[in-house]
């Protein structure tokens, strides 16, 4: 590592002597169940993080939610300002169900961690909470800093999204600790990408006595699959995948209804409206007559596109990145993530600024122990080197 100031060497001299410390968390929060739609599971992990945070002298403030997990500000201290605060976010839920923690607990082998979430992105926040706890012990962070915990992004955050706007509205920057990328990137640009379902109704009929007064609902939903992944445009960065399909009644009745889930991807934010439209010709239209379908968006992300203001906070991370003994360059992910929402609103946002790892949402999932530390310290030295508030 380059020879910092004085006070920089502080702040990395201690997250460097805190790597057993972060690790020890890491298992700890790992190793609970919190698939987005389990509340407890998802609370149980943000009550870990609030003790850790009270431990450390921080303040937390809890937004509740009755369906969802709840989301947790955190703030160094109660002192009143008027400067829009540097955030730095992230999300405790994950995609794999309840009891995966029972069947692959945490583990450390050959300088990889493993286990459900571990990198995308418990690692993350605990990545941010460490940052968090050296500008408690030591200052020296140019606007307020203030931590977001929130609790669904995995299932396109119904409920955090609001608190997030709201949060990047009022904030002068946001880092969001999403997984490092398996080359040791961080993420400066993202796809949008909606959710959708549909449903199409036919009519049931014994498919051997009475074929000819069935309408087969899973003939119209096949017709529209292959229609729909034609929307794809590979060259415009746009896909379309239909990735759940269900259907029928039995195997000798024509289906009186069948349903799919469509995954949309797109890069500017100009394509959606298009491609919604694009999506819903098709399912307006009947192949099989007597069938009808409907749609409905379920959720959707926001693209991170690269703005001025975006760009210069990427290179003052990567300043920093590189005296931490990092080499850094930004990616652009085709993955969605909650930092589309404070992109979206106007706030200049970097993402994937977490421990490096991959293979996220699989059994494979890792993150690379020795970047907890580094990435948090480069985290600290961009913050520490952002320039002060102008007016």
């Amino acid at each position: 590592m380059k020879k910092l100031a004085s006070h920089e060497a502080k702040i990395t001299e201690w997250l460097a002597a805190q790597s057993e410390a972060m690790l020890a968390l890491l298992a700890e929060v790992v190793n609970v169940d919190s698939g987005s739609y389990d509340k407890s599971g998802v609370d149980a992990v943000g009550d870990r993080f609030v003790r850790f945070f009270r431990e450390q002298g921080l303040l937390t403030a809890i937004e509740p939610n009755e369906q969802f997990g709840d989301a947790i500000h955190v703030r160094l201290d109660d002192r009143a300002s008027n400067e829009r605060p540097i955030v730095l976010m992230g999300h405790r839920d994950t995609v794999f169900p309840k009891g995966e923690v029972a069947r692959r607990s945490f583990r450390v082998d050959g300088g990889r961690a493993y286990g459900p979430g571990v990198v995308d992105m418990k690692g993350g926040l605990v990545l941010n909470a460490f940052v968090l706890a050296a500008f408690k012990r030591f200052g020296g962070a140019p606007a307020p800093l203030v931590g977001l915990i929130t609790s669904d992004e995995e299932i396109a955050s119904p409920s955090s999204r609001p608190i997030i706007e709201r949060v990047g509205r009022a904030a002068r920057c946001v880092f969001n600790s999403e997984p490092g990328r398996p080359s040791g990137n961080v993420v400066t640009s993202r796809k949008g990408g909606v959710f959708l379902s549909f449903e199409v109704i036919g009519k049931a009929a014994h498919s051997g006595g009475n074929f000819e007064k069935g309408i087969s609902a899973i003939g119209e939903l096949a017709h529209k699959i292959v229609a729909l992944h034609s929307l794809t445009d590979l060259k415009r960065g746009i896909t379309v995948n239909v990735g759940l399909v269900r259907g029928g009644q039995s195997v000798n009745t024509t289906a009186p209804s069948a349903e799919g889930q469509i995954d949309l991807r797109y890069v500017r934010a100009e394509q959606r409206a298009h491609m919604l439209a694009a999506v819903q010709e098709i399912i307006d239209h009947a192949t099989v007559p007597g069938t009808h379908a409907k749609l409905e968006i379920k959720g959707e992300f926001l693209p991170v596109t690269p703005t001025p203001e975006a760009d210069a906070l990427f290179h003052c991370y990567q300043a920093a990145a590189t005296d931490a003994g990092l080499a850094v360059a930004g990616e652009f992910s085709g993955g969605c993530a909650d930092s589309g929402f404070t992109a979206a609103v106007g706030c200049p946002t970097l993402c994937g600024v977490g421990p490096v790892g991959g293979n996220a949402h699989t059994v494979e999932e890792y993150l690379e122990v020795d970047t907890l530390v580094r990435r948090a310290q480069a985290l600290a030295l961009a913050i520490l080197r952002l320039p002060a508030a102008q007016g």
